[in-house]
């Protein structure tokens, strides 16, 4: 059972990243690694891969996902309760207090460019959760298996436009494939 100050922790680690998460749900997937990888310790940074990529496999938001499953490790069904909360609660607060400046500065061309701003940062933070994450597979796999996995993943989702969820299926399937053959 996890302690006040484990879920004062946890709801902090999502509330900041969710505020500062500008750009949706995989805008936060490199804040919420930070907290839970690094700042507080919760997982290594190849269970956070392994939870991301069984996250991204299911339906529904990246965010509530991870708190979700941070959440359990670090505290149970309470923790999924606490880190959800801390993952919903700023979007929606700040979605019912700007609702009327938004829809009256929708179509603004400094609105517009603050999104042309922020995509390529954005960009950069998912590109480098890419790197880290093929860094770990050559690690484990070795560069065969990792050229195998990037060449499969950018034909089945550029040249097929397969599902990205099929996709991670997929490469679920070949990683369980190659572990039971290396048991033998």
């Amino acid at each position: 059972m996890a302690t006040l100050i484990e879920y004062l922790e946890l709801f902090w680690a999502f509330f900041t990243t969710n505020i500062l998460g500008y750009g949706g749900g995989p805008a936060t997937i490199p804040l919420v690694q930070h907290e839970v990888v690094e700042v507080y310790g919760w997982m290594t940074e190849y269970q956070f891969i392994e939870m991301l990529a069984a996250g991204n496999a299911l339906p529904g938001p990246i965010a509530t996902k991870m708190a979700g499953s941070v959440g359990f490790i670090v505290g149970n069904w309470l923790g999924v309760a606490v880190a959800l909360v801390a993952a919903v609660v700023p979007s929606l607060i700040l979605k019912i207090l700007l609702m009327n400046f938004l829809l009256k500065h929708k179509d603004s061309p400094r609105v517009k460019r603050l999104s042309t701003y922020v995509k390529p940062t954005i960009a950069v933070l998912l590109g480098m959760i890419m790197i880290q994450n093929v860094t770990i597979s050559f690690s484990n796999l070795g560069l065969i298996h990792t050229v195998i996995l990037l060449a499969g993943s950018f034909y089945f989702l550029e040249k097929r436009k397969t599902h990205p969820s099929l996709v991670i299926g997929m490469a679920l399937v070949y990683g369980g494939i190659v572990g039971a053959v290396s048991l033998f």
